[in-house]
């Protein structure tokens, strides 16, 4: 059973410097590209009640309601399914957001990034301040009352004071979600090929993550999630069944999907994939060993860490005792914690994340 499903959605108006996505591509594309994803959706889909959707990007909020309609309807969409769409603020209109609303989309990820508007124009985005600011107004307007905005720390020329500014504003609009990033600059991007100058570096990204979580707790954020905060009952669903390890369909292009202990990718070439829509760049069937390893990765990003009795009972193994070195080292460092039979991350320990998850795989 496949309960949740991930939606790429490619296009943007413009690709921002820092995004190495299968995105930027012109809307132009549109009506060839979605006959691609519902053959592939008809393909595969296998009638299962979907508890969670998501369109991503790019930039899914390009799509007009008729489309977005087209796409639900081949779906079992359970009653209280939760049903995002990834939006930038130059592509918010009223009407249009009051038809996705009536059209089931209840939950609304905005792509702020900053409110700074010399950092904004560097990062390649489109919008200013006043944009974000407008178009939430509209977006609440519209009638959504769950609406994550997402940022980005460690941005060229940032300072923990320029972000303190980012994090206070967010706190004083009505949002129930907030993402915060790390800057990578990664392959495919612009920023790679054309490196900025003053990025600031590990010690100052560790402070403002820090700073981060500080802000965001003191103002009734959960920090349920390395990268997510939440208000109460406002945690990403979606997104939670990734941390999981339960299994979602992907479709589009270079969509990822888990079903069945299968990992797959989809072609990342746009072109090729409307050509085939069935097509996978990768398909990787995991042994037991590979799916507890990724459950423990998966697990550890979580606020409540690891589950030991449920997971001694699914992978049939002593979690204590396998791992009993890497858990005492980081113990003893104050990185880890044993609580309630549960083993977590402490939030010093979120900082050496990569490092320590590195230890449980063999």
């Amino acid at each position: 059973m496949v309960n949740h499903v991930y939606i790429h959605i490619p296009f943007c108006i413009r690709k921002c410097n820092y995004c190495s996505f299968v995105s930027g591509f012109s809307p132009k594309y549109t009506g060839d590209y979605l006959k691609a994803l519902l053959y592939e959706i008809k393909s595969r889909y296998k009638n299962d009640a979907i508890n969670t959707l998501y369109f991503g990007g790019g930039t899914p909020s390009l799509l007009s309601p008729s489309d977005i309609e087209v796409i639900l309807n081949n779906f079992n969409i359970s009653k209280n399914c939760e049903i995002t769409l990834e939006v930038n603020p130059e592509t918010v209109e009223y009407n249009k957001f009051k038809q996705f609303r009536v059209l089931g989309i209840n939950r609304i990820s905005l792509g702020v990034q900053t409110f700074n508007d010399s950092l904004l124009k560097l990062l390649g985005r489109l919008h200013t301040q006043f944009d974000i600011i407008s178009s939430l107004d509209i977006i609440h307007d519209a009638g959504f009352d769950n609406v994550s905005i997402d940022f980005l720390y460690g941005i060229p020329n940032q300072n923990e004071k320029l972000l303190e500014f980012d994090i206070k504003k967010a706190l004083n609009l009505d949002v129930t979600h907030i993402s915060t990033y790390g800057l990578k600059i990664e392959k495919n991007s612009f920023f790679y090929t054309h490196p900025p100058k003053n990025l600031p570096d590990d010690d100052i990204q560790a402070n403002m993550f820090t700073l981060i979580c500080k802000l965001l707790r003191n103002n009734n954020f959960e920090h349920y999630e390395i990268s997510n905060f939440s208000k109460s009952g406002f945690n990403s669903r979606h997104n939670l069944c990734y941390w999981r390890n339960e299994n979602y369909y992907g479709f589009g292009v270079n969509a990822s999907g888990y079903e069945n202990n299968i990992r797959y990718k989809n072609v990342s070439d746009i072109k090729k994939y409307m050509e085939n829509p069935i097509l996978r760049d990768e398909e990787i069937i995991l042994t037991n060993n590979q799916i507890s390893e990724d459950e423990i990765m998966l697990a550890l990003r979580l606020k409540d860490g690891i589950d030991i009795e449920k997971f001694n009972d699914k992978f049939k193994i002593d979690f204590l005792k396998k791992y009993k070195p890497v858990i005492e080292k980081y113990c003893r460092l104050n990185l880890m914690k044993l609580e309630n039979n549960h083993l977590k991350l402490t939030e010093e320990g979120i900082l050496l994340s990569n490092e320590i998850l590195c230890e449980f795989i063999s």
